[in-house]
């Protein structure tokens, strides 16, 4: 049995991540800002990426640290740096004081673009920490996440449930279930693909047009789509309007529209992991399918 630290560990990817952790007979240690109820083979850590001590307690003992943990969306550069950078930085440190060798580090396909929005350039950052850490490191750069518990693509099936889907000007995304991503992060967490950068996805060579990935949402819902393509100045308006209404809560945010609007998020073939490591299990269709089962259920759609 082995024990494994893990940031994020709380949230929509981390959760399913400690399900599987458990699942597999290991105990997860688990950071969390505030109390959680009893777990078998998990023990909560109380703390923050901002709490130093609370980090060293989280990584001692553990095989290994994957670090789940970061921002996605922030009302400026600031929060993205304490969010991504420093917390990452934090994270490293205290993995090198408890002598944890391996680091699984969780960033994302913006990192390949950090021009485009400053999220994609805080998520280099992170990486290039990890990088220059010396510790045994292995990096995911997940596409577009989904799979049920998922908050973030509820917006989608809730339009696509009055049959409409307002989407990008254009360009390709890859997508991945969240049950094939927590897979991916364990497995990496025992050892293999040290020292590289992995850009998974579900197996659809060249992924998915907003178009296709919509009308996929669509079938999930059992209606029929009519996707509408938003040029980037009515986006950018939308996410003035968001900001608005929901000040820093803003879903859409204009550095969103930034990295929304760029043309190639598919995962690069060439950083897919080792097959002998990892393959998906869950096709988009039935990923989806089960998305929009657990939103119904939740009350959600």
């Amino acid at each position: 049995m082995s024990v494994l630290a893990v940031t994020g560990g709380t949230g929509f990817v981390g959760s399913t991540l400690i399900a599987q952790v458990t699942a597999a007979g290991h105990t997860a240690r688990v950071l969390t800002r505030r109390p959680q109820a009893p777990r078998d083979n998990v023990v909560w850590i109380e703390g923050s990426l901002e709490t130093p001590d609370a980090l060293v307690d989280l990584a001692q003992g553990a095989e290994a640290v994957i670090h789940i943990a970061g921002v996605i969306n922030a009302p400026d550069r600031d929060g993205f740096v304490r969010g991504n950078i420093e917390g990452t930085k934090a994270m490293v440190a205290a993995a090198q004081v408890a002598k944890v060798r391996r680091f699984v580090h969780v960033s994302s396909l913006a990192a390949r673009e950090p021009q485009l929005s400053i999220y994609g350039w805080s998520k280099a950052g992170a990486e290039q920490a990890v990088m220059e850490s010396g510790l045994a490191w292995s990096m995911v750069r997940p596409p577009a996440v989904f799979g049920p518990g998922d908050m973030e693509m509820l917006e989608l099936f809730r339009l696509a449930r009055h049959g409409l889907a307002l989407l990008p000007p254009g360009g390709r995304l890859s997508v991945i279930e969240v049950s094939d991503l927590g897979r991916l992060l364990l497995a990496l967490a025992g050892g293999g693909a040290e020292g590289m950068i992995l850009e998974p996805d579900d197996g659809v060579a060249a992924g998915w047009t907003h178009k296709e990935f919509a009308r996929a949402i669509g079938d999930a819902m059992g209606r029929r789509i009519a996707p509408i393509a938003l040029p980037r100045p009515l986006m950018a308006a939308g996410a003035q309007l968001d900001r608005l209404i929901r000040g820093s809560g803003a879903k859409l945010t204009p550095d969103r529209v930034a990295y929304f609007c760029h043309d190639d998020w598919v995962s690069d073939p060439a950083k897919r992991p080792p097959t002998q490591l990892w393959q998906p299990q869950v096709s988009t269709v039935e990923g989806l399918a089960a998305t929009a089962a657990w939103y119904r259920a939740q009350g959600l759609v």
